[in-house]
């Protein structure tokens, strides 16, 4: 089952809802193409065709994936737990042997997602929470410090704040 915010499974709705209603406009397509004669060396009628089953395959995919997903509870955001739709301020930590925390970044903003859909501001980024980042900050608390295996290494994270 997929966690998604209730806009993003409103912005998959739409997206559904507007592949359903291109249908007559391709399955038109496909009939004046036809009427144009010769089928074999028609190059409209096979575009129109192909537009048609690439449209039909992401609207199952669609259909499917809207079966399968859990809107998550905005009721959570209260509880000072990343979930599913939560904007977080957090830092690049590094940890000292005595456990303290020296930031080594600048406190930076992110949102964690079903899927990414770059709807929001530039000063937000998008973490998917099926992401290796994303999945670190699932269920993280404020002060918790959340560790990420990235391309570069290791790195630390300090949740700050929970928007």
């Amino acid at each position: 089952m997929e966690m998604v915010t209730k806009e993003e499974k409103q912005l998959l709705e739409k997206r559904l809802a507007d592949l359903i209603a291109n249908r007559p406009v391709i399955s038109k397509r496909i009939a004046e193409a036809r009427e144009l004669g010769d089928l074999k060396e028609n190059g409209d009628y096979h575009a129109a065709r192909e537009e048609q089953g690439i449209q039909e395959a992401e609207i199952r995919r669609l259909s499917d994936r809207l079966a399968s997903v859990s809107v998550v509870d905005e009721k959570h955001k209260s509880t000072g737990v990343v979930f599913v739709g939560a904007t977080v301020r957090i830092v690049e930590v590094r940890v000292e042997d005595d456990g303290a925390h020296v930031e080594v970044d600048e406190v930076e903003t992110f949102r964690l997602v079903g899927e990414a859909t770059g709807a929001h501001a530039a000063d937000i980024v998008e973490a998917t929470v099926n992401s290796p980042f994303g999945e670190a900050l699932l269920k993280a608390r404020i002060g918790e410090v959340v560790a990420v295996r990235g391309p570069r290494g290791m790195k630390k994270f300090l949740i700050k704040e929970i928007l």
